[in-house]
């Protein structure tokens, strides 16, 4: 059985599903605006290796019984192919990129790069799905991106030099475009949360090796703090998350809905304040409202073309 409900046109859907598709793509966003911070709980106690990779292993465990229990027919030779990208991209590369660089730096300044996740989907989105926005979309979300990157760079304290971290998490936001893109796209034929189950089930076998070698070279002394960010690095971000994040593309249009995640430095900083005790003053509080802002003009510009 299929989920079809989340099949549309590639361009200009009603305006129902636009509104629709956007409440999706912010619940994703949500879930999503936790991962920084928790990826910096747990790296206290286990090796990047593991959680990037140890995290999708879970989360494919839970895949393969959701796609079991339903019954869902394996998809087809050209459908594996472009399933291969989002393993690549969302799968593999974002967590283990991410996790690597957030044991030497703060999740603030991971969220500084992070919030040019956006503006690279819907790049990757125009070129793969011909989909164009306004010219007045495209301006609200550069200055969105902008936005979002001066204020996380003010409550970071400047970007500074670009180090091997700056580099790892640029990387991260290339996979993770390519990734939410093609996603988008086969979650419109498969269905949103058979896209990454599929996803997570194919590039179980590396990631299976992966955890294994990070097991054998160093042992695991997490706290109880630790291992319950893990778990939800695990059943949210990697699994869960992408149910809601999927089908709000899938209903698009993608370029738009891409956009929400604007907000997704806004609510990271948030978190990192919250939970890991990270500066947050005025300047951040001003540049989360400009972030917003500049969001939600880019999302009214489309809704009113």
């Amino acid at each position: 059985m299929r989920d079809n409900s989340s099949a549309t046109v590639l361009a200009a859907p009603p305006l129902s599903h636009t509104r629709t598709g956007l409440w999706w793509g912010l619940l994703g966003v949500v879930a999503f605006s936790f991962t920084l911070p928790l990826t910096r709980i747990a790296v206290d106690g286990m090796s990047p290796l593991f959680i990037g990779a140890g995290r999708a292993v879970i989360a494919a465990v839970l895949a393969a019984g959701a796609l079991a229990l339903t019954r869902q027919r394996f998809p087809a030779r050209a459908q594996w192919r472009r399933l291969v990208l989002v393993a690549a991209g969302v799968v593999a590369g974002f967590g283990l990129l991410t996790s690597f660089a957030l044991e030497h730096t703060s999740a603030s300044h991971g969220a500084v790069v992070i919030a040019l996740l956006p503006a690279a989907t819907a790049a990757t989105t125009v070129l793969r799905t011909r989909e164009h926005p306004p010219r007045r979309f495209w301006l609200a979300a550069g200055a969105g991106a902008v936005a979002a990157v001066a204020f996380a760079a003010l409550g970071n304290g400047g970007l500074g030099r670009l180090g091997w971290p700056d580099l790892l998490l640029f990387a991260a936001v290339a996979a993770a475009a390519v990734g939410y893109t093609e996603g988008g796209l086969l979650a419109r034929e498969l269905g949103a949360w058979q896209t990454i189950s599929w996803a997570l089930v194919l590039g179980a076998p590396v990631m299976t090796a992966a955890t294994a070698y990070a097991l054998a070279q160093e042992p695991l002394s997490a706290t109880p703090i630790e291992w319950g960010a893990f778990a939800y690095l695990s059943a949210v971000s990697m699994f869960l998350g992408f149910f809601a994040w999927y089908r709000g593309l899938a209903l698009g249009p993608m370029a738009q809905v891409s956009q929400v995640q604007l907000v997704q430095p806004v609510m990271t900083i948030a978190w990192s304040a919250l939970l890991l005790g990270e500066p947050l003053g005025l300047p951040t509080l001003l540049g989360g409202l400009a972030v917003v802002a500049c969001a939600a003009l880019a999302v009214r510009s489309r809704l009113q073309r």
